[in-house]
């Protein structure tokens, strides 16, 4: 049997901004009712955070809840965990109509860090990355060029960024052009 690898294998580029390929991350999609009292406790059992306000995430990326609409979620566990976490999900929500799904090889992981992060994010998103609109802890699902992608900071200075893995050689390009030395334009 292979080991699993990311998209890009790691990938990294330093321009006025640091852009790298994040590696494996687990993610799990839960949808159903999020008001429900099964839900809010099994998601919690599996990563222990809350739940999310909408647009927000709560946690990290060993043990995270992404708000992606009004009845999804997105679960971020450590990605050696996931099958673990899909079966106990699965067990706790039997009765529940809800769905519970393994995402974590069909989509990719960035992070784009420095001073200039805000710049590069606010070149490709139409997004307000001001720091008044989009501060650590804020989740948004945008398009990122002409592919979807969900976004959310670690802090001042750092974003995460999941895509489609089908997609993870042109996202980095566009990381890439819009991180070239010498392109900052002094937004923010």
């Amino acid at each position: 049997m292979s080991e699993p690898v990311s998209a890009l294998n790691n990938a990294s580029y330093d321009g006025i901004a640091s852009i790298a390929e994040d590696g494996l991350q687990g993610m799990i999609t839960l949808r159903g009712d999020l008001s429900a009292k099964a839900l809010k406790t099994a998601a919690r059992a599996v990563v222990g955070v809350d739940l999310p306000d909408t647009g927000r995430i709560a946690g990290n990326r060993a043990g995270g809840l992404c708000w992606m609409s009004p009845d999804e979620l997105l679960l971020l566990c450590p990605h050696a965990d996931v099958s673990a976490n899909v079966e106990t999900l699965q067990r706790a929500l039997a009765q529940s109509h809800a769905l519970v799904a393994n995402v974590s090889g069909a989509r990719a992981l960035f992070r784009v860090s420095g001073p200039a992060a805000r710049e590069v994010m606010a070149k490709l998103c139409p997004v307000d990355f001001s720091p008044t609109a989009f501060e650590p802890g804020a989740f948004r699902r945008t398009r990122m060029a002409q592919v979807p992608a969900a976004i959310w900071m670690t802090d001042d200075e750092t974003f995460q960024i999941i895509c489609f893995r089908s997609v993870a050689e042109y996202v980095f390009s566009l990381f890439k052009v819009a991180a070239q030395p010498k392109s900052r334009v002094g937004v923010f």
